[in-house]
C-alpha cells in the first residue's frame, strides 16, 4: 500500500509541475506578446513625434522649386548648405539668437526667484490673505495670452516700453510664473518644517532660511520650472510681433519673417531658419529632458 501511495504522489507531484510548468510558458508568452505591441506602439508615437523634424531638415536642405514637388519628403539633387548660409547672415540670426537667449535667461532668473519666494510665503509664512494671494496667482494660468495684447500695449505705449527688453521680460514672467508657483508651492510643502525651526534657532533670518536652507532642497524643482519656463518662451512670436518693431530687441522667430516678401518668399531658407531655431530648444529638451520628467512627477506626488 504504502507503494501504491508514493506512486500515486509522485504522479500527482508531476502533474503539477507539468501544469505549473504550462502555466508559466503561457504567461512568458503573454509577456512576450505584450512588449512587442508595447514596443510597436511606441516607435510608432515616436516616429510621429520626430517626422516634423526630419521633415523640416528635409526641406531645409532642398531648393525653393523643389519644395513643390510630390510627396512627404524630399531627395534634393544637390544639398543646398547655402540656405543655412543665408539664414545666419540675412536673417539676422545671431543677433537674434543673442536677444533669445538674453530675454529667456532673465525670465527664468525672476521666474525662480519670484516663485521660490511667493511659495514660501503662501505656504511657510502666516499671514490672512496667503491662501487667496496663491489662489489669484494661480489663476493666471487661466488667462489667455491674445487676450492681454491690446491693454499691454496701450499700458506699454502709455509707459514708453514698446520695442524694449521690459516689454517681453514682463508678460514672460508674469505667463510663466503661475506654474513655477504650483511646482514650488508643491516640494515647499515636502521639505520638513522642524529644519526652518532648527535655523530659526540658529539665528537664521528669513532671507537665510530661503536662499540657504529651502532652496538647495529644491533642486529638480528649480531644474524643472528653469526648463519649462525657457521652452515655452523660446519660440514665443505673439507678443513680440506686437511690442516689438525696430531689430534691436527681436528675437529668433523674426528671422523667418527676413525672407518674406509680398509677392515672394525664399521658402527653402524660412525652413533653414526654423530648424535653426528649433535646434536649441530641442538641444535642451534632449539634455535636461530626466529632470522634467522628474521634477513634475515628484511634484504631482507631493502636490
Amino acid at each position: 500500500m504504502s507503494d501504491v501511495q508514493s506512486v500515486e504522489t509522485s504522479s500527482i507531484h508531476k502533474n503539477a509541475q507539468e501544469e505549473a510548468q504550462e502555466k508559466i510558458k503561457k504567461r512568458r508568452k503573454k509577456t512576450k506578446w505584450s512588449k512587442v505591441i508595447l514596443w510597436v506602439v511606441l516607435s510608432l508615437v515616436a516616429i510621429i513625434q520626430i517626422f516634423p523634424l526630419i521633415w523640416l531638415i528635409d526641406f531645409s536642405l532642398a531648393s525653393s522649386n523643389e519644395l513643390f514637388t510630390s510627396g512627404l519628403l524630399i531627395i534634393p539633387e544637390k544639398i543646398q548648405w547655402g540656405n543655412y548660409q543665408k539664414a545666419f547672415v540675412d536673417g539676422h540670426f545671431l543677433l537674434y539668437l543673442k536677444n533669445s537667449i538674453l530675454i529667456n535667461g532673465l525670465a527664468v532668473i525672476l521666474v525662480i526667484l519670484v516663485s521660490i519666494m511667493a511659495g514660501f510665503a503662501c505656504r511657510r509664512m502666516k499671514w490672512k490673505l496667503s491662501g487667496f494671494v496663491k489662489t489669484l496667482l494661480l489663476m493666471g494660468m487661466m488667462i489667455p495670452i491674445h487676450a492681454t495684447l491690446l491693454p499691454n500695449f496701450k499700458i506699454y505705449s502709455q509707459l514708453g516700453l514698446t520695442d524694449t527688453i521690459w516689454a517681453l521680460l514682463i508678460p514672460y514672467v508674469a505667463f510663466s510664473l503661475p506654474q513655477g508657483l504650483f511646482l514650488m508651492t508643491s516640494f515647499i510643502e515636502s521639505i520638513p518644517i522642524e529644519v526652518e525651526e532648527a535655523a530659526v534657532m540658529d539665528g537664521c533670518g528669513i532671507f537665510r532660511i530661503i536662499f540657504q536652507i529651502v532652496t538647495p532642497m529644491l533642486k529638480s524643482s528649480i531644474a524643472t520650472v528653469a526648463i519649462m519656463t525657457f521652452l515655452n518662451n523660446w519660440n514665443e512670436f505673439m507678443m513680440a510681433s506686437t511690442y516689438l518693431s525696430s531689430p534691436k530687441w527681436k528675437t529668433l522667430p523674426f528671422s523667418v519673417l527676413e525672407f518674406t516678401g509680398q509677392y515672394s518668399s525664399n521658402y527653402a531658407v524660412q525652413f533653414a531658419v526654423m530648424a535653426l531655431t528649433a535646434a536649441p530648444a530641442v538641444i535642451v529638451y534632449i539634455i535636461l529632458n530626466k529632470h522634467i520628467t522628474k521634477g513634475v512627477a515628484m511634484g504631482a506626488v507631493k502636490g
